[in-house]
């Protein structure tokens, strides 16, 4: 999976003052992405406030995005949910065209056992055409996949190709990459470790804050994989206040508010997320001047 190598984006869903979906603000965004160095992007991950949105809302960005990409670079669809038949029924139902991978999240609220995450998983893996991609972010989810059922999945199943990671254990992460097999990769699912994921051996990082900043985020995995860990330390500090920041208030209304600042989109968000406070705002706007 070459394709899933170095900076991926978690592309947000930009939305109208009204709630509906900005799709002019997304080709704005999807050409910042592309023409700032993204590897790869990835539609409609958590990130895009998936949850709130329809079945047919779904259909239509993951065509609109496919369209615009044009095959530029790769692009992984996120489908997932705490619904296993749900979800399988999505997969099935999914045009793929244009994309290389699914990127689907652990079952959340349900707080499965490890035996059920890894039936959920197999259902998925059995339904799919495409490659997939594990995403436990047991912050999220409430409970945490092991490293044990990853493996046990990776081993299982030849299309369940990498996972992303955003446990922040890196006990668990070492595990994985001690005893994966061949052609399974880490991939850091939480900005501020991507560095040391990456000098452990992970293949880079989806990203949030790659939104806002995506050549800085390109440049850092890029530094990563050269082994230039002095320089790409540079980059890291250089993103660390930023990342705070768009998660102070919970994600996506950080970045969306960054991206509203350099006129993408509007700052809007649909229900129960509500947009940053005043306070955070001028916080975020100093540190936009920072790194200007």
């Amino acid at each position: 999976m070459n394709e899933i190598q170095g900076a991926g984006v978690a592309l947000v869903t930009p939305f109208n003052a009204d709630g509906t979906i900005d799709f002019e603000a997304l080709a704005q965004l999807i050409e910042l992405q592309i023409n700032e160095g993204m590897n790869y992007l990835v539609s409609l991950g958590t990130t895009g406030e998936t949850a709130t949105l329809n079945s047919e809302e779904r259909k239509k960005i993951w065509k609109f995005t496919a369209e615009k990409v044009n095959g530029r670079v790769p692009l992984v669809a996120g489908i997932g949910g705490n619904n296993t038949m749900e979800t399988v029924h999505q997969i099935e139902e999914f045009d793929n065209t244009g994309y290389c991978a699914i990127l689907s999240v652990s079952p959340y609220y349900n707080k499965p056992t490890q035996e059920g995450i890894y039936q959920h998983y197999k259902a998925i893996a059995e339904a799919s055409k495409l490659p997939v991609i594990l995403y436990n972010v047991p912050g999220r989810t409430g409970s945490n996949m092991t490293a044990e059922t990853t493996l046990r999945l990776a081993n299982d199943f030849s299309n369940i190709v990498a996972i992303k990671e955003a446990s922040g254990n890196f006990a668990q992460f070492s595990e994985i990459l001690r005893d994966k097999p061949e052609g399974f990769v880490l991939i850091s699912g939480d900005d501020p470790v991507t560095l040391p994921m990456m000098a452990m051996g992970a293949v880079g990082v989806i990203s949030v804050v790659g939104n806002a900043y995506p050549r800085l985020v390109s440049t850092l995995t890029k530094l990563c994989s050269e082994g230039r860990y002095a320089e790409a330390r540079s980059v890291h500090s250089k993103l660390l206040r930023i990342t705070d920041l768009c998660f102070v208030e919970g994600n996506p209304a950080g970045v969306k508010y960054i991206l509203n600042r350099i006129q993408i989109g509007q700052d809007a968000l649909r229900l129960p997320l509500v947009p940053v406070s005043d306070k955070t705002k001028s916080a975020i706007d100093a540190e936009m001047k920072v790194l200007s």
